[in-house]
């Protein structure tokens, strides 16, 4: 009897645990399945670094060792936005922080994930450091000592510190920073500083051989840096003639990203300053994919595999997966004082939107912890390296945290939008009950009515763009220039190397007042390459969400174009590239327009300069774009008979049945700041009165590629695959079936080469009609 209630038992047991069983074997089946997805689409530069963690020379390596596999992205929240750093459970239970309690829960939180997605683990602090002096002089009344910290185990680790004491008792402020930027200690030191270098830098770094002496941590290179960082501290804390109270660390480019980690995990270090750190510095991951033109990830991680933890790149092509972003990061060292700075124009690591997006982020946590004046943002101009100009800045910040100087300080901001800012501007409102729902895919197949039906997609889609101040059209184009705006002169614009570039500047610019530059093929005697009818088709192409504006990425498509007898325009939006500054008053200067239809009529006015060339067939100017470029691209094409075809990449989203996985209209009205009056149907997206399939179908019967890569973060795909299919029976039905192309590779985020390849394919099909 007691067998028979053991066997029964048992089997009730099973039957229980069989599901759960069943089902977790079904869900590492299915993280397995993205594993090799992401092998497959990782990028395999020819040159990296030669390690990822202590014990793996690759990232396959460490997947074999760990037996790691990627989230199951099916079931865990998607965060198309930046995560709010006062919202617990974001995503899920969506709770706001109210009190210091829930605070300090969240900051465990966000130090729990930080060690497991960024940064790695670390060991607790030694208890058993020393110091030894190895050197000391005294030049121009500073004190120099060369010093050595050791610690650990039988004392084996070690770090080597510079320190530079100025005349005087003290107690100093102190200004950390590492070996590399020994000139920066100099300044700070100049204005009454201690300053401290220490050897964790790609210069001098002791701090490679912690990865060996504590191998039970799973640490990134960065990480063993911002431990040494500390250590320095302990050092300090033993010195009368510290300042405790004013102990700054900074840092530029990777050096930025290390004191981040440092000040995130140690109050000790009470101001921060990252420079120009880039990804994993004042970028979040969720801004860095391939259409911000940041480093991306996959771009990082791939060719510096140790700064940060192997585990990252599980959301490479995924980052709105992430719980947490680099404001997460952040949000753990206030209320410090932190500092962002970078150059608006640097490119591949200077995005200030992006910056910018951080930094209004952190202002609700600092706000919340009553210390708004402790985080600052400071962005400058030019490439990526800093001048004294820059340091001396650094340094009046830093005095005015620690109440040493009363310097003004303006944390100006390039993009300052904001959709509730923009309502309160100009005044507007709607009475959604006007606007009647609307189908999700709403393509007209009706070709009777089609032209009646057109006119009024242009009448809904001119309304969402906002009310066109009144203007003048430009003069003809009569002179190309070799001249061009200054700004241009340390941007990294394209470079042609079978062809030429001549400009269009003032003072014959097209449209109001613009500059754009023309690749045009030439022979070998510099002479134009036209058709058999003395003139060239030609593509507009826009440009992405990039800082840089149109600039040296495009260097392979626009050679391979002109190869092909093709000309290609283009020139930066406004907000971007040699034109941040003009975008950053625009809802000030016209609260009723928009940002995107000032694009749209830049572009159209593309087309009447272009027109206005003799060497140009008017029969023939397409538009491409990718991203940012593709979107205006596609409204500009709808509204512009004029523009023979267009090529787009990644370029929509329908938006009345959006998913909580994408961005939605709410990119258009509250991220970007492009089309405000989208912002009214938050909520009520059914009613939105146009969207983007009747703006497509607004295309035809015109030539149409679109590209759109089946893993899209940006894009709902199905509701694509849905968008598409309808477009194609409206081309049959007009006739003109073999006019739409439409490619959808299995692929994140990217223009590859090989969807511009294809692009330019089409194109050259498409000219030789």
């Amino acid at each position: 009897m007691g067998k028979e209630k053991y066997s029964i038992g048992f089997i009730f047991i099973m039957l229980c645990l069989c599901p759960l069983m069943a089902k977790a074997q079904e869900d590492k089946a299915v993280r397995q399945e993205y594993l090799r997805e992401l092998i497959l689409l990782q990028e395999k530069p020819s040159s990296h670094d030669s390690f990822v963690s202590l014990h793996d020379l690759t990232w396959e390596d460490w997947i074999e060792r760990t037996g790691e596999l990627p989230p199951n992205y099916g079931v865990i929240p998607s965060i198309p936005f930046l995560p709010d750093p006062l919202i617990i459970g974001e995503g899920k239970e969506n709770e706001k922080v109210t009190t210091m309690a829930q605070w300090e829960s969240q900051r465990e939180y966000f130090k729990e994930q930080v060690k497991h997605i960024l940064s790695g683990t670390f060991p607790d602090p030694p208890t058993n450091l020393k110091a030894e002096i190895l050197s000391e002089r005294t030049d121009n009344g500073v004190r120099i000592q060369m010093i050595e910290l050791r610690f650990g185990e039988n004392h084996k680790a070690k770090l080597t510190l510079e320190v530079f004491t100025p005349p005087g008792e003290g107690p100093f402020p102190v200004f950390m920073t590492q070996w590399n930027h020994r000139g920066w200690a100099q300044i700070a030191v100049r204005r009454g500083y201690m300053g401290l270098i220490y050897a964790g830098a790609d210069a001098k770094d002791d701090t490679r051989e912690y990865l060996e002496l504590y191998p039970d941590y799973d640490w990134s290179t960065l990480m063993a840096r911002a431990w040494g960082a500390h250590r320095a501290v302990d050092y300090l804390y033993t010195l009368d003639e510290v300042d405790k109270s004013k102990i700054a660390i900074a840092g530029h480019s990777r050096n930025g990203k290390q004191s981040l980690f440092a000040a995130a995990f140690d109050e000790r270090i009470t101001a921060t300053i990252t420079s120009s750190g880039g990804t994993g510095g004042e970028f979040p991951y969720r801004y860095t994919d391939e259409r911000h033109s940041n480093e991306s990830i996959d771009y990082l991680v791939s060719r510096r595999t140790h700064w940060l933890h192997p585990r990252i790149r599980f959301f490479s092509g995924r980052e709105h997966k992430m719980p947490i972003d680099q404001n997460s990061l952040m949000a753990l060292i206030a209320p410090n004082a932190l500092m962002l700075s970078s150059s608006i124009r640097e490119g591949g690591g200077g995005d200030p939107w992006a910056i910018e997006q951080i930094y209004t982020s952190l202002t609700k946590v600092y706000d919340f912890l009553d210390a708004p004046e402790k985080l600052g943002i400071r962005l400058r101009d030019g490439e990526h390296a800093v001048s004294e100009r820059d340091l001396e800045a650094f340094m009046d910040w830093l005095d005015i945290q620690f109440g040493r100087k009363n310097f003004p300080w303006d944390n100006h901001l390039s993009y300052n939008y904001s959709f509730k800012k923009w309502k309160k501007e100009s005044g507007e409102s709607i009475d959604l009950s006007k606007f009647p729902i609307q189908p999700a895919q709403n393509i007209p197949v009706n070709g009777s009515h089609l032209e009646k039906t057109q006119e009024k997609i242009k009448q809904d889609l001119t309304w969402l763009l906002g009310d066109e101040p009144a203007g003048l059209p430009a003069s003809d184009i009569e002179t190309l220039s070799h001249k061009e705006d200054y700004v241009s002169s340390f941007m990294p614009r394209p470079r042609v190397k079978n062809g030429k570039k001549l400009n269009i500047t003032p003072y014959n610019a097209m449209g109001d007042y613009l500059y754009g530059s023309l690749y045009f093929p030439t022979d070998e005697t510099g002479e134009r390459i036209t058709a058999a009818n003395g003139k060239m088709p030609v593509l507009i192409f826009l440009h992405k969400y990039t800082n840089t504006g149109y600039d040296s990425e495009l260097n392979a498509l626009i050679d391979e174009l002109l190869a092909k007898g093709i000309a290609v325009l283009t020139y930066d939006m406004i907000g971007y590239g040699a034109r941040i500054e003009e975008g950053t008053l625009f809802y000030q200067r016209y609260p009723h327009w928009s940002k995107m239809g000032k694009m749209v009529i830049d572009a159209r006015a593309a087309v009447d300069a272009l027109e206005s060339l003799d060497f140009i067939d008017n029969d023939k100017i397409f538009v491409g774009g990718y991203a940012l470029g593709g979107t205006v691209g596609l409204i500009t094409a709808a509204l512009e008979p004029k523009i023979a075809g267009l090529a787009l990449s990644s370029a929509f989203t329908p938006l009345r049945n959006a998913s909580g996985d994408v961005e939605g209209l709410k990119a258009f009205s509250h991220l970007y700041g492009l089309i405000p009056r989208l912002g009214f149907f938050d909520g009520e997206e059914n009613r939105i009165p146009v969207d983007f399939p009747e703006m497509l179908a607004n295309i035809a019967p015109r030539p149409l590629m679109v590209i759109s890569p089946e893993l899209d973060r940006h894009a709902d795909h199905d509701n694509v695959i849905t968008t598409m299919e309808g477009l194609k029976q409206l081309y049959q039905k007009m006739g003109v079936g073999d006019a739409l192309e439409w490619q959808s590779p299995h692929s994140f985020n990217h223009f590859t080469e090989a969807q511009q390849k294809e692009m330019i394919k089409w194109l050259v099909q498409e000219v030789a009609k």
